[in-house]
């Protein structure tokens, strides 16, 4: 059986080289920094992510909370009136 590389059984020349096989990795953002330093790139790296964010206009905001505070008030109310009901079914049954 083949695939698009080669032969399943024999391996691809490239991964048979001995220096693919040596290969360690060197420095690099995290190479050697003590405690602080890998801090402060956490803490660079947060900020970055932060900034690539879309965040809500005050529209859509205003748009999602009145959407969450309406679909809780709804499930408050029917927990409410299920368990009023199942209070009433289990004093009917028990007496």
């Amino acid at each position: 059986m083949t695939d698009a590389v080669g032969s399943i059984d024999m391996p691809d020349a490239e991964d048979e080289s001995p220096e693919s096989s040596k290969k360690t990795r060197k420095g690099g953002k995290r190479g050697k920094k003590g405690p602080l330093g890998r801090l402060a790139l956490f803490y660079r790296q947060i900020v970055a992510e932060l900034r690539k964010v879309v965040w809500p206009t005050r529209n859509q905001l205003t748009t999602y909370t009145s959407v969450v505070i309406v679909f809780v008030v709804v499930m408050i109310g029917l927990v409410t009136v299920l368990d009023m009901g199942f209070a009433r079914v289990i004093k009917y049954v028990f007496g």
